[in-house]
């Protein structure tokens, strides 16, 4: 392959996936304007108009802000490869640090003012999405003070975290011979398995507070689901999600004996002892049908692929050439070679995305399934209408938008899967 080949290729891939991004997004925002008059008739019992409509609104406003993000994201894109970004950057690092620092600090500077340059150009987005759509909608809770912290706070453990890791990553490209791809794998590998054990214990704990779970009866309630699930777990906590957004959630976290239990407290305010209990039976089903297992399978699977790929790529002068990028004869372009391939491949894969939502869908209906069979269907369906209508989600997502990007299923097929009318469990 040349340049020009790849050039073209990676032309049409972009403006492909841009013009199925916009007409998917005004096809959902269509369908969703279209519907905003009257609440679905299998919804007509249990969601007000105001709160289908608001959930509408919510939608709208955030498609719109999708499409011009998208757009600027292009913009970028291009500027970063095809208008010659990169190689502008690349050559001012390298002119100011690797003559007099050598060839590792002029790598890990390349990736540092990069990540800044990129953070910065997205900042403007995430200030308008946080404090203008989200506090339109009564979901902001974060004052100025607290994102402020939070970025800084960002900052310095993905400093902490993230040049060691880049920085054994550059070393293995540069030491360990034409396998360099298999040794990094392996490292990327155990960084990413160590990271799902300090997370929930040195990581989480920086941006929000952790309390024990205090409410005795339902603490006992969680206690018996997870003993007839076969689950055991460090801990159940209670996050203060309510000081950044009014969304609720639950999740796991952590990896093997580190595993623990965190409800927002949100959550526990919106729903009752049984809809908890059904809802953490729902998670409880990802971990019985091992979709936590198969994800970070695939993930591992995905980026043996892609440190194979970038493998290969690193040493063609033509996947430089193709992108404006001129590589150096002094100084060592790997963390060139790393930046050029996260920046392109993404653009060919936005076309397989499809496949690992419709997985994800499957892993929701399984998973929400298993939670019948361990807590009540009725309790499961009234959690999911009342975080449905809490984060306004809409209930008439287009169809083909859901298939194409909806990691969760929508509320219509979600409940229509669940058995209502099955028994409790005992």
């Amino acid at each position: 392959m040349n340049s020009f080949v790849l050039t073209e290729l990676f032309a049409v891939a972009l403006m492909a996936s841009l013009l199925v991004k916009f007409w998917l997004a005004t096809r959902q925002m269509r369908h969703v304007a279209a519907h905003r008059g009257a609440v679905p008739a299998a919804f007509a019992r249990t969601i007000t108009l105001s709160a289908h409509q608001k959930a509408a609104d919510y939608t709208l406003a955030k498609a719109r802000f999708g499409l011009l993000s998208m757009a600027f994201g292009a913009v970028v894109l291009l500027g970063w490869t095809l208008f010659g970004g990169l190689d502008a950057l690349n050559i001012a690092v390298r002119d100011a640090v690797a003559a007099r620092w050598g060839g590792m600090a002029y790598q890990l500077a390349l990736l540092a003012a990069f990540t800044v340059i990129g953070g910065a150009l997205e900042l403007p987005f995430d200030l308008y999405s946080t404090f203008r759509i989200e506090h339109r909608f009564g979901f902001n809770r974060m004052t100025w003070k607290l994102y402020v912290v939070d970025m800084l706070k960002g900052a310095a453990v993905g400093a902490l975290i993230g040049l060691p890791i880049a920085a054994l990553i550059l070393w293995i490209m540069a030491a360990t011979g034409g396998l360099w791809w298999l040794w990094a794998w392996g490292a990327w590998m155990a960084f990413n398995l160590l990271i799902l054990v300090l997370y929930p214990t040195v990581i989480a704990p920086l941006f929000n507070k952790f309390e024990p779970l205090a409410d005795e009866s339902l603490k006992a309630r969680v206690q018996a689901l997870m003993a007839r699930c076969g689950f055991a777990a460090k801990g159940l906590f209670v996050m203060d999600g309510s000081k950044r957004s009014a969304h609720a959630n639950a999740y796991f976290t952590g990896f093997g004996a580190a595993k623990r239990v965190v409800f927002f407290d949100t959550l526990l305010n919106k729903l009752s002892p049984g809809e908890v209990e059904a809802v953490l039976a729902h998670e409880l089903g990802h971990f019985k049908h091992r979709h936590v297992l198969k994800r970070i399978a695939m993930m591992f699977a995905l980026s043996l692929g892609g440190f194979a790929l970038l493998g290969w790529l690193s040493g063609q002068a033509w996947f430089y050439g193709a992108f404006g990028v001129q590589p150096s004869m002094a100084a060592p372009n790997d963390a060139l070679a790393l930046l050029l391939f996260l920046l392109v491949v993404p653009v060919f894969g936005f076309f397989v995305s499809p496949l690992f939502a419709r997985l994800s869908r499957k892993h929701e209906f399984e998973a929400d399934a298993y939670a019948c069979t361990q807590a009540s269907s009725q309790e499961l369906a009234a959690a999911l209408l009342k975080l449905h209508e809490d984060n306004a989600s809409t209930l008439t997502p287009d169809p083909l938008y859901v298939r194409f990007y909806y990691s969760h299923p929508p509320a219509g097929e979600r409940l229509a899967a669940l058995p209502l009318s099955a028994n409790q469990p005992a």
